[in-house]
């Protein structure tokens, strides 16, 4: 994958999880300072809009990376970082398609159906996601940390390898 199009996709998961955390924040867990208020916050509506026109760019950016990253390590076998990746792509269809059914929703029980698909959907994906970035990290100082338990001072023995 490309430098561009990965922080194409770091760039539009931030803003648009972030917008979404807020939100949900605003929505479901801040009190209204007046008891006749439609909403929470007096930011929470122009967050909802933001979030609603900011989530396009996840859809565009994992359209960008689908073949040359997702279907082409598909293709090859390749098996790092694969159950974050599957759990990643099994939860953007529901995300993405609850997230637009969430605005088109004419009654009550079909909207609060969509939300909650949405909101279980988008806490799997961010899940997904840090998992998907943070994994290779940890494997990376795995080997850094065994590689500098090898590597000893000059003179001393070194640690018998285990083959196993």
């Amino acid at each position: 994958m490309k430098r561009i199009e990965a922080w194409s996709v770091h760039l539009s998961n931030l803003l648009v999880a972030g917008t979404g955390l807020v939100y949900a924040w605003m929505r479901y867990f801040s009190t209204p300072t007046d008891p006749y208020s439609v909403v929470n916050h007096p930011w929470q509506p122009a967050m909802q809009h933001w979030h609603v026109l900011l989530a396009p760019l996840v859809v565009f950016a994992a359209g960008l990376i689908w073949r040359e990253h997702v279907w082409k390590h598909w293709k090859l076998g390749i098996r790092r970082r694969r159950r974050s990746g599957i759990s990643l792509v099994l939860t953007l269809v529901p995300m993405v398609a609850s997230g637009y059914l969430i605005q088109t929703a004419v009654s009550e029980g079909w909207r609060n159906a969509w939300v909650a698909i949405h909101l279980v959907a988008s806490g799997l994906w961010i899940l997904g996601y840090a998992a998907h970035l943070i994994v290779p990290l940890l494997q990376r100082r795995r080997v850094a940390v065994a590689r500098r338990a090898y590597e000893t001072e000059p003179g001393e023995r070194r640690p018998a390898i285990n083959p196993s």
